[in-house]
């Protein structure tokens, strides 16, 4: 009997999916040239523009997509901060949902951003925080600041 046949094609999947893992769980992600809004060079973003910006900590970055009026509820919020503080700076929001993200399926993944939490504030826009672990725990970081007044931002 011959055991080398069976194996090969577990021994080609290995290397090919180890092939596969360029991802660094040190560094936080760079955004692509190409891919989705461009990060803002300009001195004073336009109202739809995104910004790419440092967490409070500096851990990882964020978005803010369009200004924040001088003296709004969401000129307070920086990139990092937790939700209770956030709730407590601003007030509770008008609507919220959750969603799991693609992270939720990769295997041994122990990251804070396997879901998402959207909340709504009418009048100012949306806000959007790592969900926490797929067991439960961490997460609950402010990633992205979308200043919306419209409220399109939010679709559960």
């Amino acid at each position: 009997m011959s055991f080398a046949r069976p194996a090969l094609p577990f021994a080609l999947a290995a290397v090919l999916l180890a092939g596969c893992a360029t991802v660094s769980l040190d560094e936080p992600p760079k955004p692509r040239a190409g891919s989705g809004p461009a990060a803002s060079t300009a001195a004073t973003p336009g109202p739809g523009e995104t910004r790419i910006v440092p967490s409070q900590d500096g851990s990882f970055e964020g978005e803010i997509i369009g200004v924040a009026a001088p003296g709004s509820r969401f000129a307070q919020l920086q990139i990092g901060m937790q939700m209770l503080p956030v709730q407590r700076l601003i007030g509770i929001p008008d609507a919220q949902y959750a969603h799991e993200t693609g992270k939720r399926w990769i295997p041994f993944y122990f990251g804070t951003d396997s879901r998402r939490m959207i909340t709504l504030y009418r009048g100012e826009g949306c806000l959007t925080f790592t969900g926490g672990r797929d067991w439960g725990g961490g997460g609950q970081e402010l990633i992205r600041i979308e200043v919306d007044p419209s409220g399109r931002c939010y679709q559960p």
